[in-house]
């Protein structure tokens, strides 16, 4: 087809690579192959098109280098080869194109240096080379570009200062140099009144997106309106600050006097201990979050005690174990010495014991709040149970394995009602070692209002032999499920 002039088949879905038959078009002026699914190197071949001035190859998957022998097209005014995989440098042959007036590049892989030969194409009306690799400094020769309306040279690497030969250019102009990684001050010039610079940490000066230069702010300091702006800004802010430690200072004071008693570890001679709970957890909070263990706040009741949901902050909710008397006839000094020892076990299926505490009116334990309650509750439960599907069994069962593994010695009474689960359906081993603890060796959970599994190791056992048949059970049907 040598007599070809115009060819459009941009927007469709061809693929494979350009042909290098497109030599041999010598008088074909326009060739838009853009947004296709082409893909391999350009063709030097289209050097030998001499009749070309509009050329787009651009959003296809095109790679490799940008061939000198494109210069050779010296009528070129357009060329997009923008959203392709082109890398290497920008070839210096294209100071021959002296009538193209649209450059598009960008959103490839091109690195090195922008060439000084781009000073040359003093027809450019818009240039784009942002979103590739080029590093170094802007070239002094853009200053040659008198007919440039929008530059964007933004998403590079580009290093240096911004050249003063920015002052030469058009006004009105659009600029964007973003994200790049140049420094010193900005050009005091009228084409950055409305430039885009924002993202070079070492750029200052007058402009917005910037921070100000250091002697910027020095003269600013001697300034008697900025001297005056201080005082008008801060001396405000200094009284507020004051005013609210005053009215703080006022409330605690007030607070301390209505207050009188004694601290809670001198009570009658008792003793009152915390352990471990994400830094400060204090007596008064657990009282203050359940209302002084009213029953409203309660989630579960048991021979040896009652278990409440506490929230202390917003997100921070516990399981407080509040300990029957009965309960409490036991060697203090050891039972101390267990507890922290069991504070410190860090298991991921282990349910968190966070700590004890222990006075004349109340002693309990805190433990980790799980929100889906025990496996125990949920399989017997037919609406609970359709929630539990294959997959969530089975992790249920690894979980509880692991956490059985690491619990060798004290796993011999663990239940479906001892395996919480939280939000997640993650299961979790609770009462680890607090039965042994308490010598709690019946069931001591006769009636649960909400939440199972803030119970000691024992009680709530299958007659089908406890957790052992369960899992086993669920093993077998979960192998034969995967098969």
């Amino acid at each position: 087809m040598k007599s070809l002039k115009d060819l459009k088949v941009n927007n469709n879905q061809i693929s494979g690579s350009i042909p290098l038959e497109f030599g041999n078009s010598t008088q074909l002026q326009r060739l838009d192959l853009s947004s296709n699914h082409l893909f391999g190197e350009i063709p030097k071949e289209i050097g030998k098109m001499k009749s070309l001035f509009d050329l787009s190859l651009a959003s296809n998957q095109l790679s490799g280098i940008i061939p000198q022998e494109l210069g050779f097209c010296a009528l070129l005014e357009v060329l997009d080869l923008s959203t392709n995989r082109l890398n290497g440098l920008i070839p210096r042959s294209i100071g021959q194109w002296p009538q193209i007036h649209y450059l598009n590049i960008s959103n490839n892989k091109l690195s090195d240096k922008i060439p000084p030969e781009i000073g040359k194409l003093v027809q450019l009306t818009a240039l784009d080379l942002s979103h590739n690799l080029l590093t170094k400094e802007i070239p002094y020769e853009f200053q040659s570009l008198q007919s440039l309306q929008k530059l964007d040279l933004s998403h590079n690497r580009l290093t240096g200062s911004i050249p003063d030969a920015f002052t030469s250019l058009p006004r009105g102009i659009d600029i964007n140099l973003s994200y790049n990684e140049l420094s010193g001050p900005v050009p005091p010039i009228p084409n950055f009144g409305n430039a885009s610079i924002q993202g070079n940490p070492g750029l200052c000066g007058n402009v917005t997106g910037v921070k100000l230069c250091a002697s910027q702010i020095m003269k600013n300091k001697s300034d008697p309106f900025y001297n005056r702006l201080v005082l008008v800004i801060m001396l405000p802010l200094i009284g507020a600050v004051l005013l609210c430690l005053s009215a703080y200072g006022l409330i605690s004071y007030y607070r301390q006097k209505k207050s009188p008693q004694k601290p809670l570890e001198e009570e009658n001679g008792d003793y009152f201990s915390i352990i471990s709970f994400d830094g400060k957890l204090v007596y008064e909070d657990i009282l203050k979050a359940t209302n002084d263990f009213d029953e409203a706040y309660s989630v579960g009741t048991g021979g040896y005690g009652i278990v409440y949901k506490a929230e202390l902050q917003p997100n921070n909710v516990v399981a407080v174990k509040k300990l029957h008397s009965s309960s409490e006839n036991i060697d203090h000094n050891g039972f101390l010495n267990e507890i922290r020892a069991l504070t410190n076990i860090r298991h991921r299926n282990i349910l968190k014991l966070y700590g004890y505490c222990s006075h004349a009116r109340h002693s309990f334990l805190i433990y980790e709040y799980l929100e889906k309650g025990s496996l125990g509750s949920i399989l017997r439960s037919d609406v609970l149970a359709k929630e539990l599907d294959w997959l969530k069994r089975v992790n249920i069962v690894k979980a509880v394995t692991n956490g059985l593994a690491y619990m060798h010695h004290d796993c011999s009474n663990v239940s479906i009602a001892n395996i919480l689960l939280d939000s997640n359906y993650e299961a979790y081993i609770s009462d680890f070692g607090t039965s042994k603890l308490l010598k709690l060796d019946s069931s001591n959970w006769t009636a649960i209002a909400g939440i199972y599994g803030y119970i000691a190791p024992g009680e709530g056992r299958l007659e089908e032999g406890g957790l052992w048949s369960e899992a086993w059970e669920i093993k077998k049907q979960a192998a034969s499920y995967e098969n």
